[in-house]
């Protein structure tokens, strides 16, 4: 029997006809998207960051030194590589180094401490002087200031009766009067400072002396606890290696152009007559490494000293004038020129690092605010997740 294929009858029909785009239109794609985003997580984040600023602002006290050690044992590597490079053994060099180091603060202070005792000794009749000045330049007519303080006055005289119930009989008043300044009382909290802050100088210079004779023993301790794999081992050594580049690099600058800063503010001072011109040097060197704030300080506090001891206006501008241009040429020319392109940031990073780091560290936090942001810039640099935080703390 012969089979014969059977053709179906729909074969030839037409094919279906689509139906219209307008009965069943396409489904359109949105070109905003939300993307997901953990509550928790970022909660989490939030958290951690107020947790680590208290830390830092709780124990400053321990972590303000540790800090300044680091830094100075970076700024001081390089003599002590020099040293051992002549067979001296690394830990008699670190030991000659902070020895040198210390002679030299030694020789300085020592040196200073003739204009620094003037210094203090005019400090009464400086006070008189500028008390005199200031009662000679108050104005005939009372100003609006003096008759809002005048009402004031008035206002607070007649609710003081009412404020005040009358005595009963047989009960005396009682007035409590505010304690004279008792000076000695300062000079004991002051001598208690000082004997505080030596004894932190003679910790760090021992943080220092153990962190030079070590050498490198932190380092290849973190690399080796970065982790198993030498992906994360490698790129632990470049950030290593990073901050310690630019560390010396900022540290040496900033030292140098510090230097150079007070030598040149001593030379103009000198020239110019002011008293003190070292010890006013030696502030403004001091001042200068920190960034914006350094250089006013020092214009201002030297436009008071000029007026008091040259009596007019003139030539205190001229003695302000003179310092913020000193600074103006170091920040603007000669610190570009010596910095490395990696090593600089922009100015609106450095800014709001010294207004956070002046917060949880006060004055401490202005100094190191700079060279806590390097390190900072260079992590990121390094971590492919926190590569745009590094992206805007540099130029």
């Amino acid at each position: 029997m012969k089979l014969k294929a059977v053709k179906p009858a729909h074969a030839d029909a037409p094919p279906p006809k689509e139906e219209s785009d307008s009965a069943h239109p396409e489904p359109t794609v949105s070109l905003s998207s939300t993307l997901p985003t953990d509550v928790r997580s970022t909660a989490l984040t939030i958290l951690a960051v107020i947790g680590v600023v208290l830390m830092l602002q709780y124990a400053q006290a321990v972590i303000i030194p540790v800090v300044l050690g680091v830094l100075i044992s970076y700024a001081l590597e390089p003599m002590v590589a020099g040293l051992t490079r002549w067979r001296v053994p690394r830990a008699l060099a670190a030991a000659l180094v902070i020895l040198m180091l210390t002679g030299a603060g030694g020789i300085v202070l020592y040196s200073l401490r003739g204009q620094a005792a003037e210094i203090v000794q005019q400090l009464p009749d400086a006070a008189r002087r500028l008390r005199r000045l200031v009662e000679n330049g108050k104005p005939a007519q009372p100003t609006a200031i003096d008759q809002v303080q005048k009402a004031a006055t008035e206002l607070e005289k007649a609710a003081t009766p009412v404020a005040t119930p009358p005595p009963r009989a047989g009960v005396q008043r009682v007035q409590v009067e505010t304690a004279p300044l008792n000076i000695n009382e300062y000079l004991m909290y002051g001598s208690l400072g000082l004997v505080a802050a030596i004894g932190q100088g003679v910790l760090i210079l021992f943080l220092v002396f153990f962190l030079l004779a070590s050498g490198d023993l932190y380092r290849r301790k973190i690399v080796k606890i970065a982790g198993p794999s030498l992906s994360k081992k490698k790129v632990t050594l470049e950030i290593l290696l990073e901050i310690d580049r630019q560390i010396e690099r900022f540290l040496t600058v900033q030292l140098f152009t510090s230097t150079l800063v007070a030598v040149v503010t001593w030379a103009a001072f000198r020239a110019l007559g002011v008293q003190q011109a070292a010890v006013w040097g030696l502030m403004a060197g001091i001042f200068n490494s920190i960034p914006y704030f350094g250089p006013v300080l020092v214009s201002g506090g030297i436009a008071v000293v000029a007026f008091l001891q040259f009596g007019t206006v003139q030539m205190a501008l001229v003695v302000s004038a003179v310092a913020m241009l000193i600074t103006s040429l170091e920040g603007f020319l000669l610190t570009p020129m010596l910095m490395s392109r990696a090593a600089r940031m922009n100015a609106v990073a450095v800014f709001v690092g010294l207004l956070f780091w002046g917060w949880v560290w006060n004055v401490w936090g202005m100094l190191l605010a700079v060279p806590m942001l390097m390190v900072v810039k260079s992590i990121c640099d390094h971590v492919e997740d926190l590569t745009p935080v590094g992206e805007l703390l540099g130029e």
